[in-house]
């Protein structure tokens, strides 16, 4: 029960010289995996993004390069009460589509309830203690019951609005810095950048077969 596989990639930066820049993400090569380009991740992160957030403090790393290192050991950064808006504004908009897929279908599409749940509960913890944990630890098999539809709608709804409200209190008083630490987030990628922008340049087919048409979308 953890998020979508995701990752962040760099583009080289001689990519990002000429008029037609590099994709700011790109889906596969697997199914639900997609990459975001660095500066585009950091900017998302510093948003709070939900997505981008979780990917990057999933206890799940693939692999990591020493850019990717740097990143990961930058993650606190990232973290500040905007989390709030951004949680509970993402958790709205999936609670509209609850709602409808009950008075059309006569019940939600329970993985995405779930999911809901998921997302609530990350939100209240995150604002309570200032630490993000994907890991749903023993609220797993309440979380399952309610994907297979053992939880009524009504107990379903109760449950994300008693976490709605739970996580509003916590944002009061949360640990949270007000702002994220841009300073030090973009200092970080400004050396990347320039690193890149030292190392030889890259060979162009090797460059242009990173992307592959039809599979870039925009985020």
């Amino acid at each position: 029960m953890t998020p979508t596989a995701g990752a962040c990639s760099w583009r080289p930066t001689p990519l990002f010289w000429r008029f037609e820049k590099p994709p700011t993400h790109v889906e596969g090569p697997a199914v639900e995996q997609f990459s975001w380009e660095l500066e585009r991740f950091c900017a998302l992160a510093l948003r709070g993004n939900p997505n981008v957030l979780e990917c990057l403090h999933s206890p799940l790393v693939e692999y990591a390069d020493a850019t990717g290192r740097e990143l990961l050991a930058l993650r606190d950064a990232f973290l500040s009460r905007k989390v709030h808006e951004t949680f509970v504004r993402y958790a709205h908009g999936q609670r509209r589509k609850l709602d409808a897929d009950v008075r059309t279908h006569g019940a939600p599409r329970w993985k995405h309830a779930m999911h809901l749940l998921r997302l609530l509960m990350t939100a209240r913890d995150l604002l309570r203690t200032g630490v993000l944990t994907v890991d749903v630890g023993d609220r797993r098999e309440d979380l399952l019951e309610v994907k297979r539809g053992e939880v009524p709608w009504a107990e379903a709804e109760a449950r994300m609005n008693r976490l709605a409200r739970e996580a509003e209190e916590a944002a009061a008083r949360s640990p949270l810095p007000e702002e994220p630490d841009r300073r030090r987030v973009e200092d970080f990628l400004v050396r990347a950048r320039r690193a890149s922008a030292l190392q030889p340049y890259p060979d162009e087919k090797v460059v242009q077969g990173v992307v592959s048409p039809g599979r870039v979308g925009q985020t």
